[in-house]
């Protein structure tokens, strides 16, 4: 079998990134998340550190019209139930005729089948504007088995060709999650080289990475939010760990650096490729 070509990277550079987060700041855009019980609180304040303003309205009478005055919506099948899937189905609707961007994360899809039809009914009514996902779960979407519960059999290099085509498919954006993250547009590729291996000892460090996408969607193109949304994270993630002992330190330490990260140091430290 041809190895399939290596897609052409994004014109994004480490100013764009640090220009994403100014805007951020000064916008402090509205995010409905529509996530996991298992990390509601912790999106929240990861999303207030970073300079945005959380909004969890996540039940069946309310996402609607919520989804219709926030600036960015995350959708996160981590924890589905029959009432917040319904919310779910609201709230994307409500995004396709406001016009809000939304953000999918199909937390363990392949592996479950419900939440899969979920996941791909929520493609089909009306695409996400960015979709973000480990390795197993971007792949589970296009017919995969999916991970090991919640993490990845697969790296992102590994299924870049499927996420190419998931986005290709849908006209979206596809973020693959893992030790050096991929953004690709189905075309343009950005590869971003941060982080740190306490990520994955920290519940829901994924997940809000997806709220942070909503977040950035509503101040920059779902390219550059994506992958300014990574590097926020990541960046944040490398500097906690150097004062942290453990998981628990360093969740409550990237919290601080989430806030503090200026722009222009998002910039110099971001590496992309």
């Amino acid at each position: 079998m041809t190895a399939s070509p290596t897609p052409p990277a994004a014109k994004l550079s480490p100013a764009d990134v640090a220009d994403a987060l100014a805007r951020l700041r000064e916008a402090s855009p509205l995010v409905q998340s529509l996530t996991n019980i298992v990390v509601a609180p912790w999106t929240a304040n990861v999303l207030l550190a970073a300079g945005a303003a959380p909004a969890m309205v996540d039940n069946p009478h309310e996402s609607g019209i919520f989804a219709q005055v926030a600036n960015g919506v995350l959708v996160n099948t981590g924890t589905p139930y029959d009432d917040t899937t319904e919310a779910m189905r609201t709230a994307v609707e409500a995004c396709r005729a406001a016009g809000t961007p939304w953000v999918l994360d199909p937390v363990a899809a392949g592996g479950l089948p419900w939440r899969t039809h979920l996941a791909r009914d929520l493609m089909s009514a009306h695409p996400a504007t960015i979709v973000r996902g480990n390795a197993s779960e971007i792949a589970g979407l296009l017919g995969g088995a999916g991970g090991r519960g919640v993490d990845s059999a697969d790296t992102p290099e590994a299924v870049l060709d499927q996420a190419r085509a998931l986005a290709r498919q849908h006209g979206c954006v596809v973020a693959v999650s893992g030790p050096v993250d991929h953004v690709t547009d189905g075309d343009a590729l950005v590869r971003v080289h941060n982080g740190h291996e306490l990520m994955a000892r920290v519940t829901g460090v994924g997940c809000v990475l997806g709220a942070l996408m909503a977040a950035y969607a509503a101040v920059a193109p779902p390219m550059l939010a994506a992958t300014a949304a990574t590097a926020h994270l990541t960046v944040a993630a490398d500097r906690a760990a150097t004062e942290s002992r453990g998981p628990g330190s360093f969740a409550v330490a990237l919290l601080d650096h989430l806030a503090l990260l200026a722009p222009a140091e998002l910039g110099e430290a971001v590496r992309l490729s």
